[in-house]
């Protein structure tokens, strides 16, 4: 065999395990760690059991045991085997198992100590997937409690080995590898936002391959950018440049053809984050960075785990780089400035980070532990980890105390998120193609929301090109069908005869939509939250639908897929969750207290009716929204008596706060007896709240405030005038010929009131604070315009001697 830089630190690896049972070897793509590691550990002897090596992806599981049995000179399903979900490669003497990494878990939820396996290996550990951190996790439980013998390998790409060591309290081991420089080569100017990826590409690859020698990879972050470049490329490439597609989908004879060595010519290979760590291709001197990455990040939208696009971190660019140097000097072309450079996260988050977790939860809860049980790298975030854990209980796989159920247990045995294995189990074999096309990429191109095309689309294809208007993406769509036809062989499930539409709601209990009033084709879902559908969508006009994809917005999402439900199929399928529901509330469209009788589906009404006998109280009680919709409407008698609370209450005397915020904050306590009868905004608006706000203050506390802070003035002809405290300070306004006879200034208290007085036409003629110096200075000449205005009303000399009136003299006097 050619030395490989792994080479040099084997010997000291496999004394390590030899001693210690556990590892941690960091060493860079291309070193040689993933084939030489475990042929060492299988020639050394460490174990008399298999060695099982984990890898993030299929397509590595593949061609790290195709390798490995080459360097044997077998074929795969000798020594060395591998396992990936449909497909297995194992035989009687195999002693090295290459599998992905959720097959290990399902490995130790059969059997927990793991029998005849004697070591497992982490490969790529570095990338941190959720299988991979729990499988660690289990299997650090399993060799501390049943197999103090199970050798423990994790392997990474990282220089930051340190964090996985502590946990697995394992000495690192390092491995240099050899590379040659790789110049990095920036754009002048960002991208423009309105250039898309596929033709910025291919324009950076075709300046790559016209300025440097040898073979080229170009990374992208998804099978559809690769397929948009490739055909960019055809015509703008040298006709001695082989372009080859490499992504996790494809066959694996084409993947083979994109790793091995070209015969004739140069080679570019257009691959996904596949080629970062996981696979070595020979001839490459140039990479050409896109500076995207595909993830997988929980969607709300689907209620399930889905890739997004987003940029690459720094580490990963590194990486990506690397792959130029390993053969020659090589260059790496960056679609991003070296300004944007900075802008890059250091390292990829975890997965378990931002994953969905139902499945996480199902596995757990399978082993019977808690997240902060078990060793975890990464503890998973407690809200998200609560929101699997609801998921599962509306599914019936959680009971009691988080506990597991038998059909948890069964949920748990298939390769399938728990809502798509709840769908399966009670459905049957029948939901196979289903179940494989909500797990998979949608197959048709610009179709509309209804998945009935999509399955159609199953059926028969050829059929269904002629027929539909619609693009097949064909690699889907034969994934798709392989998958189906795997679950139904997986599947002993009832024989349900359940409709595509019964089948998705078992999946998606809570996105049963029930079309709300009005044009707009608004959908208002079982789960309680809302969306919508585009008008022109033959979905729009349906009153009921199985929402099974939207685009997560968190105000108002928009469908992407579903399907038209019949509603006497939902009640078949969910007779038992149908419940009536007396509700009083408040309703802001209709501005005012709406008392209904509904028969629910969770947060739907699959029928409507007038609650014509509700009590008094509930219908008061949801009036108390409709004030704090509305808003207090006070009198202004009401503003006044809270003014006078106020002041008493800055006085010292011991009186409820009226202020706004107060009154609101503690409505129930003083208003919900006041409003028996009130109903609507126009009802509220017609209330005066005096009586309310007055029963506030009990006999002692209303004395004190009239002693105190008196309502009103009495006039000397016995009139009650309002007094208002509402302003700096507090006043009254009257008639100036009223106040004849007064010889002293109002006060209240030791606090003079602000006097408006009025003429016969209710006009202010003058305000004062000290009416005796009104009576001596200025009223002579109030007194002078007043006679010309009104000469049928008495103007006296001296008003203090004069009796106070509110009359005119009589005609002709």
């Amino acid at each position: 065999m050619d030395q490989l830089p792994i080479d040099t630190v084997l010997p000291a690896l496999l004394d390590t395990l030899r001693q210690r049972g556990r590892a941690v070897l960091q060493a860079p793509p291309g070193a040689g760690k993933t084939t030489r590691v475990p042929l060492a550990m299988l020639e050394a002897g460490l174990t008399p059991g298999r060695i099982v090596m984990l890898e993030p992806r299929r397509l590595a599981v593949r061609a790290a045991a195709t390798r490995m049995a080459q360097t044997l000179g077998e074929m795969p399903g000798q020594t060395v085997g591998y396992r990936i979900r449909g497909e297995s490669q194992i035989g009687k003497s195999t002693r090295i198992e290459v599998v992905t990494e959720g097959i290990l878990t399902r490995m130790i939820q059969s059997d927990p100590d793991l029998p005849g396996v004697g070591a497992v290996i982490f490969d790529e550990f570095h990338e941190r997937s959720l299988n991979a951190d729990l499988g660690l996790a289990l299997c650090l439980e399993i060799a501390g409690a049943l197999r103090e013998d199970l050798i423990l390998l994790a392997m990474s790409a990282t220089l930051d080995a340190a964090p996985v060591a502590e946990l697995m309290q394992a000495p690192i081991l390092t491995s240099e590898g050899r590379a040659f420089p790789v110049e990095p080569r920036w754009l002048d100017r960002p991208v423009p936002k309105d250039r898309r990826l596929p033709e910025a590409m291919a324009g950076l690859i075709t300046q790559a391959v016209a300025e440097t020698k040898g073979g080229l990879l170009a990374f992208l972050p998804g099978e559809g950018e690769i397929r948009r470049t490739e055909a960019l490329l055809r015509s703008r490439l040298p006709g001695d440049v082989q372009i080859r597609p490499l992504y996790g989908a494809l066959p694996f004879d084409a993947q083979q053809a994109a790793i091995r060595p070209e015969a004739q010519g140069r080679k570019l290979v257009l691959a996904t984050a596949i080629a970062e760590t996981s696979l070595t291709i020979e001839d490459v001197r140039v990479v050409v960075d896109g500076g995207r990455a595909r993830r997988a990040r929980f969607d709300p939208g689907s209620g399930m785990a889905r890739l997004i696009t987003e940029r690459v971190t720094r580490a990963e660019a590194a990486q990506r780089a690397g792959r130029a140097g390993r053969v020659a000097p090589g260059v790496a072309y960056r679609l991003w400035t070296k300004g944007e450079e900075g802008g890059l996260a250091a390292f990829p988050p975890a997965e378990i980070e931002a994953a969905d977790l139902a499945g996480l939860a199902l596995d757990l809860a399978l082993w019977g532990a808690q997240p902060g049980d078990l060793p975890f790298l990464t503890q998973p975030p407690a809200m998200a980890y609560a929101e699997a854990q609801a998921l599962l209980g509306m599914l019936g796989a959680l009971g009691g105390e988080g506990r597991i159920t038998p059909h948890g247990r069964a949920l748990a045995r298939l390769p399938l998120h728990p809502r798509l294995a709840h769908m399966l189990t009670l459905s049957g074999p029948g939901a196979a193609p289903l179940a494989a096309l909500l797990s998979d990429r949608d197959p048709i191109l610009g179709a509309p929301s209804d998945l009935a095309l999509r399955l159609e689309a199953l059926r028969d294809a050829r059929r269904f090109t002629e027929t539909r208007p619609y693009g097949l993406n064909r690699p889907a769509l034969e994934r798709i069908r392989t998958e189906a036809a795997r679950l139904a062989r997986a599947t002993s499930g009832p024989k349900a005869q359940l409709s595509p539409a019964q089948q998705a709601a078992l999946a998606y209990p809570d996105r049963i939509g029930l079309r709300r009033r009005g044009e707009a084709p608004r959908f208002q879902l079982s789960g309680g939250k809302g969306a919508v559908l585009d008008a022109a969508d033959p979905l729009a006009g349906q009153r009921l639908i199985v929402v099974t994809d939207t685009d997560g917005n968190p105000r108002e999402a928009r469908i992407r897929q579903a399907l038209p439900i019949a509603e006497s199929d939902l009640r078949a399928l969910f007779a038992e969750q149908l419940r009536w529901v007396d509700s009083c509330h408040w309703s802001r469209r209709d501005r005012r207290v709406v008392a209904r009788r509904q028969e629910r589906f969770g947060e739907i009404a699959l029928d409507d009716l007038i609650w014509k006998d509700a009590p008094a109280e509930a219908l008061s009680r949801a009036m108390l929204d409709g004030v704090r919709d509305l808003g207090l409407a006070l009198s202004p008698a009401a503003r006044r008596f809270c003014a006078r609370v106020e002041i008493g209450r800055q006085a010292g005397l011991d009186l409820p706060d009226m202020a706004e915020p107060a009154l609101m904050a503690e409505l129930e306590t003083w208003l919900l007896p006041w409003l028996d009868g009130v109903r609507s905004a126009e009802d509220w608006k017609r209330m005066d709240l005096l009586p309310a706000l007055r029963g506030r203050l009990d006999w002692g506390q209303m004395q004190a405030l009239d002693a105190a802070v008196p309502g009103s003035f009495t006039t000397p002809l016995g009139r009650q005038i309002p007094i208002d405290y509402s302003g700096d300070h507090p006043e009254i306004a009257l008639r100036l010929q009223e106040m004849f006879g007064q010889t002293s200034h109002p006060m209240v208290g030791r606090t003079p009131l602000r006097v408006t007085l009025l003429s016969p036409a209710q006009r202010p003629v003058q305000t004062t604070m000290d009416l005796p110096g009104f009576w001596e200075g200025s009223y002579a000449d109030v007194r002078k315009d007043m006679k010309s205005q009104y000469p049928r009303h008495p103007w006296p000399e001296d008003p203090r001697q004069a009796d106070p009136t509110l009359r005119a003299k009589p005609r002709g006097s």
